[in-house]
């Protein structure tokens, strides 16, 4: 594993262990050029995803884009790391059972919501405005109204 502080090829491995639910292991790496520590993550990938974007364009699939998108939606929000990395494997185990190598980019975007939704309100909402497209206020409001409208209670309708 490369040093991502001086690039020496050849970092060691001081301790591994389990991470993620056991979906990771988690190796502490010390680089014996510069003396510095750093952590890695090694995950099954049970194959090459490809991204297919709005505009056609493919890319490969990258779970650190995926859970970095989810980390700027959870940001100073009461969320456990964890928590978030516990939606990125749920997600990339979805995307890797479908069986499909090409998978839509509003899929991964529309898994992201439910997740968020079920995790977080405001992070919710903070994904669904980039995801989305907000663009004015009444994008905002009449997103708020639909999820008002979706946490209301069955039965709580108006009286009368």
């Amino acid at each position: 594993m490369k040093c991502p502080f001086c690039g020496c090829n050849d970092t060691q491995v001081k301790d591994s262990r389990n991470a993620d639910d056991d979906t990771a292991i988690r190796r502490r790496r010390e680089c014996p050029e510069c003396g510095q520590r750093f952590t890695t993550f090694e995950h099954v990938q049970l194959r090459d995803l490809i991204v297919v974007k709005k505009n056609g364009e493919r890319v490969m699939f990258d779970r650190d884009k995926l859970a970095r998108s989810i980390y700027i939606a959870v940001r100073k929000r009461p969320i456990a790391s964890e928590r978030v990395e516990k939606i990125v494997n749920s997600i990339q185990r979805r995307l890797e059972s479908t069986g499909e190598v090409e998978i839509m980019s509003t899929k991964i975007g529309d898994m992201i919501m439910e997740s968020l939704a079920r995790l977080d309100h405001v992070a919710y909402i903070r994904y669904a405005s980039v995801y989305k497209d907000f663009r004015e206020l009444k994008d905002f409001e009449e997103f708020l109204d639909t999820l008002a409208k979706m946490a209301k209670p069955k039965g709580d309708e108006e009286n009368g």
